[in-house]
């Protein structure tokens, strides 16, 4: 049933899905699932290349077991603001965290990154980080060390010694072109191999055609990042509250110009 947690029999229908190489999306459609339910039941166990449905249930049994010990005193979900539900916000927290998994990130990395996309200042101190998710600072530390080298997050001074990290308008930006900056690398390196196995060869042919392919795909995705970058700093428009009243039509006895 939509909303309720999955059973043994969807979960093989998620095996036979990935196993016919159907897209998250599809496999929700035949469910009747969200894609995110889909995309975390496959990330949580496994990957797409090494779910088990029987393996995915035990381990959902284990989980459910776990939670439904003692908790711990004291809060581990912070109060949310503007009304916001926390269970619905958690749960968001885990599928924007299994999707940046799933494009290559590391999983702590990727939680640290979450969180501070979704806080609504966007920057946290490594203290907070900690507490959000339950680890040690030390472990905030080198996920940060890694958002840095990669332009995702930047640091500024708080108060007293302690630093903020905090991720702005430009974060997607950076992403995109330190990844035309690492596919531009290896065309480079595609090349170089060419020059090592000969250009007549076909191993020689093979590595020229990945470098020309990757320079198509490098230079587009700067080109893309350049043009589009504006609408990150763009504010949706608000849409006409209950409050908004319909001005008088033109004839209508409004007041004249």
């Amino acid at each position: 049933m939509p909303g309720g947690r999955l059973t043994q029999q969807e979960r093989q229908q998620i095996a036979l899905g990935l196993a016919d190489g159907l897209a998250y999306a599809e496999i929700g459609r035949r469910l009747d699932r969200p894609t995110s339910t889909v995309t975390r039941e496959v990330m949580r166990n496994g990957g797409p290349t090494a779910y088990r449905a029987d393996l995915a249930h035990r381990a959902t049994e284990h989980r459910a077991t776990r939670r439904r010990q003692p908790a711990p005193r004291g809060p581990r979900t912070a109060p949310q603001a503007h009304g916001r539900d926390p269970e619905a916000v958690r749960e968001y927290g885990e599928t924007f965290t299994t999707v940046l998994m799933q494009s290559g990130m590391p999983k702590m990395t990727a939680r640290v990154l979450a969180s501070l996309c979704t806080s609504d200042a966007g920057s946290l101190t490594a203290a907070e980080l900690a507490q959000r998710l339950q680890v040690s600072p030390a472990t905030v530390s080198k996920a940060v060390a890694f958002l840095e080298s990669q332009g995702l997050v930047r640091r500024e001074r708080a108060e007293g010694r302690r630093e903020r990290y905090l991720v702005d308008d430009d974060v997607w930006y950076q992403s995109m072109i330190a990844s035309a900056r690492g596919t531009a690398q290896l065309a480079e390196t595609a090349r170089q191999g060419v020059g090592v196995l000969g250009s007549g060869t076909p191993a020689g042919v093979r590595l020229e055609n990945i470098a020309r392919f990757v320079d198509f795909v490098s230079e587009s995705i700067t080109r893309a990042a350049n043009q589009a970058r504006e609408i990150l700093y763009t504010k949706p428009e608000p849409g006409p509250g209950p409050e908004s009243e319909p001005g008088p039509e033109p004839g209508s006895g409004g007041t004249a110009a």
